[in-house]
Order: C-alpha cells, then sequence, then structure tokens
C-alpha cells in the first residue's frame, strides 16, 4: 500500500476496495478532508483501480492497456473536473459538456470514472444540471466528489452521494512522515502539524515555503500594532500582497489562544504553543470586550475574504481594531 498512497490512506482504501470486492460500488462517493491530506491522490488510485484491466488482490497491476492510458492522461474513460483557475466556479457548461459525453457507455473499461474537485465550487446553476445525473445515473458510471467542507454542498446533492471523512493521521504517524520527508526536527513538525489541522502534506510544503518565517514576521508586526509601534494603514498595505486566507486563519488561531491565556488554559491547549509566551503576556494587557470584536470582526472576514476585492481595505478595517484592543 505505500507504493499506492500516504500512509494514513490505508484504512480508506481497504474500504475502497471492499467496494469492488463486494459489487457494490456507490454511484457516488464524496470524500472529505482538510487540504493537505492527499484525498484528490486517494481518489485518482481509486479511479485506476476502478478502470485496470487486471487487477490485483489490494491495487491495480500498472502494466496494462488501461493503467498505460490512466497515467497517460488519455484514459477515454476518466474524466476530472474542476476550475479553470484556482479559487473560480465550476461553471454550468462545463457540467453539460458532462452530460453530453455520459450518454455514450463507457469504452473501455468496466467503468468510467468522474472526479469532481473541489465539488462545492459547482455554482447554483451547475450544482443543479449535475444533480439530474445522479437522479439519472448513467450505466456504469462512478461520480468522486472531493471536498473540503460538505455543507457547502447541497443537501440534494449531499444525500445522493455515499460519504467517506479522511481524518488526520495520529501525531506520531504524521510526525514520522515529515523527518522522513526532510523535516527533520520533532518541535517543528508539531508546530507545522498543529498550523495545518494536522495535515502532513500540508506541513510538507509550510516547511519547504518558509512558512514559519513568514507566519513569525507577521505575528512580531501584529504584535507591534497592539503596543503602538507600528502604523495599522501602513502594515495594512503590506500584508495585503500576502495570501490573504492564510494570514486571516493565523489572525483567528492567535486571537483564539490569546483568549484563552486570558482564562489560564494549559499550554497542550494552545494552538500556538511555540510563542505561548508572547500570548500570555498579550492577554494580560488586552481588554478581552475589545478582543471578543475583534474575534467577531475576523470570523466575519472569513467570508468578505472571498467577495472583497480590496484587500487592503479589509486588512485596514482589521488592525485599526486589532490597534484598540487596550482601550478600556
Amino acid at each position: 500500500m505505500s507504493e499506492l498512497t500516504y500512509p494514513w490512506h490505508t484504512s480508506y482504501w481497504q474500504h475502497l476496495i471492499a467496494y469492488v470486492a463486494q459489487q457494490r460500488i456507490p454511484q457516488a462517493l464524496l470524500i472529505e478532508s482538510v487540504a493537505g491530506l492527499g484525498k484528490q491522490q486517494l481518489a485518482l488510485h481509486f479511479a485506476q483501480y476502478l478502470t485496470c484491466l487486471d487487477k490485483q488482490e489490494n491495487s491495480y497491476c500498472g502494466h496494462c492497456a488501461s493503467c498505460k492510458l490512466f497515467v497517460a492522461g488519455t484514459h477515454p474513460d476518466f474524466i476530472q473536473i474542476q476550475p479553470a483557475e484556482p479559487g473560480k466556479s465550476i461553471g454550468v457548461d462545463v457540467i453539460r459538456q458532462l452530460m453530453v459525453k455520459l450518454v455514450l457507455k463507457p469504452q473501455y473499461s468496466a467503468y468510467r470514472v468522474i472526479i469532481i474537485t473541489p465539488a462545492e465550487q459547482m455554482n447554483i446553476n451547475s450544482a443543479n444540471a449535475f444533480l439530474k445525473c445522479l437522479e439519472e445515473p448513467p450505466e456504469r458510471t462512478v461520480f468522486l466528489l472531493l471536498t473540503e467542507c460538505s455543507q457547502s454542498l447541497s443537501a440534494t446533492i449531499r444525500s445522493r452521494c455515499q460519504k467517506m471523512l479522511v481524518q488526520p493521521p495520529d501525531r506520531d504517524t504524521a510526525v514520522l512522515w515529515l523527518q522522513e520527508h526532510g523535516v527533520a526536527d520533532r518541535r517543528t513538525a508539531i508546530v507545522l502539524l498543529r498550523l495545518t489541522q494536522g495535515a502532513p502534506i500540508k506541513a510538507l510544503n509550510y516547511a519547504k515555503e518558509n512558512i514559519l518565517e513568514q507566519r513569525s514576521d507577521c505575528f512580531d508586526e501584529w504584535q507591534k500594532i497592539v503596543l503602538g509601534n507600528e502604523c495599522p494603514v501602513q502594515l495594512a498595505e503590506k500584508w495585503h500582497k500576502l495570501p490573504a486566507k492564510q494570514l486571516i486563519q493565523w489572525l483567528i488561531s492567535w486571537t483564539e489562544d490569546i483568549i484563552k491565556c486570558h482564562f489560564q488554559v494549559e499550554n497542550s491547549l494552545l494552538l500556538n504553543e511555540d510563542v505561548e509566551k508572547n500570548l500570555r503576556t498579550l492577554s494580560k494587557q488586552l481588554v478581552l470586550h475589545r478582543l471578543f470584536d475583534f474575534y467577531d470582526l475576523l470570523l466575519k472576514d472569513t467570508y468578505r475574504i472571498n467577495r472583497q476585492l480590496n484587500k487592503q481595505l479589509l486588512f485596514e478595517e482589521l488592525l485599526i481594531s486589532w490597534s484598540q484592543a487596550t482601550i478600556k
């Protein structure tokens, strides 16, 4: 199995191939996980397994004509649908084109497999069009819908799918995997996993992209704002060039930890344990109701960030609110 998937995929893979062995393959399977657990690779392996002409006990063969077509990206019975650009929606025209293709039976394999990722990026029109595919399922066709948030899909679509929730591995498994892939320091690995909701792949990407260093710089700048040593407007001009969603998630986690520190929680309950001393110092300097006001604004901005074009104004509002957190 280690040749096929990440080590934390083993139980999920066994569950998937059991569908085939027991001849109860779902018409539509909704695979959900946080980013960085490899659900797309898991789905691709399953798609290749379904289309393989010489299945082995626990995997596809890798050498039959079907597997070669799959690896080459030219398999006629495999279709992957995703936004044309990251963050964009999957339009209704794409789903309509898919429906035309589904009129034909699988050409080469026993099954035709359609992966839609991320499934929540279907807009209202494309989701309604796709629902027709589920209501009148084509012969020998399996839909694999990948999502980070199944609640963003319509209840009707969810009700017509079997669900698989891929959970992060236990910490020791994740740390060992990171160490095997170049993150030698255990403490660093643990910090990375805390920042990525326990997702090893995302944690490894953070390590390669020096995200911890960027986070440290942002945390220092954030502290300076509330201490009066940095101008909110000037910092907003700098911050709006950074990945906004990631930055807001950092702000949320820091604020949550400061609130926890105010109530004297143990270090083990802090997400950002590596800056625990700074967080506890801030918790003594800030006014709690101001902190909650800032936190509420952050939560609103997790939704606004997708729609607000002027990220600089958004960060100005946030940082001005943060600068007032010491005012009684």
